[in-house]
């Protein structure tokens, strides 16, 4: 359970490092557009604000890979301790965003989703 948690961990983190690229280097370009749903008119207003949030995804991101490396050398309560931080800031942005604005629903659980496995997995695998 512990290894399961920690790649469902891994794969919400990789989808994190993934909205970092979109939100601070490609804001402007098509596929931030498209995911975004930015206009000529809004993108470059929304790009200072994009970029900061870009990089607190990214700062998730790596508090998690790096949970992982200490689990996998045997540091398991630091690593399991920023696996729990990363990943559970990760699922509660995914549900404030739910819970705010419903339209985003499909976005939402694209960020809770993987995370919200992954601590699950993970609290289970160090229990038993």
């Amino acid at each position: 359970m512990i290894i399961a948690g920690l790649v469902f961990a891994a794969l919400g983190a990789a989808i994190h490092v993934y909205i970092f690229f979109l939100e601070s280097i490609a804001w402007t370009g098509p596929a931030a557009r498209r995911t975004f749903g930015t206009t000529d008119a809004t993108v470059d207003i929304t790009k200072p604000f994009a970029f900061n949030q870009g990089f607190y995804n990214l700062f998730l991101a790596i508090a998690v890979f790096l949970g992982i490396v200490f689990v996998a050398t045997g540091a398991t309560a630091v690593g399991a301790t920023l696996v729990f931080v990363g990943a559970g800031s990760m699922l509660a942005a995914g549900l404030v965003l739910l819970l705010s604005d419903r339209s985003k629903a499909r976005a939402a659980l694209i960020q809770l989703t993987a995370p919200l496995i992954g601590v699950v997995l993970l609290a289970i695998g160090l229990a038993v």
